[in-house]
């Protein structure tokens, strides 16, 4: 299995573990996820774009996967999100350059 699916396949089976031990944090976490990467001002495209350079300064491997696939499936370019990608890099400086190779792994994995 490729890296980023592997990634993103761990982070999910953690998440059952959380949910099977926190049922009503878990579900309410969920539904406030869902609820805030839905369209309103801003599109869900826009939106997962954001998440992913927020994932990028946050140097969080998973949330960099899942976010580079949420933001292909939301209609996302990979110009678009090596834009997204860059400005993060401007806010996170040298820390959040060395993630870019998770990006390029997602985008690989997911493009």
């Amino acid at each position: 299995m490729a890296e980023m699916k592997e990634a993103i396949e761990d982070f999910q089976e953690a998440m059952k573990m959380l949910s099977k031990n926190s049922p009503e944090a878990m579900r309410d976490f969920k539904k406030f996820m869902a609820s805030v990467l839905k369209g309103g001002y801003l599109d869900t495209k826009t939106k997962e774009l954001i998440a992913l350079g927020m994932a990028i300064t946050a140097r969080c491997k998973y949330c960099i996967g899942i976010h580079v696939e949420k933001a292909m499936k939301a209609g996302a370019s990979k110009e678009e999100i090596l834009e997204a990608a860059t400005v993060a890099i401007l806010m996170g400086g040298g820390p959040a350059l060395t993630y870019i190779a998770e990006v390029r792994k997602a985008l690989e994995e997911f493009g």
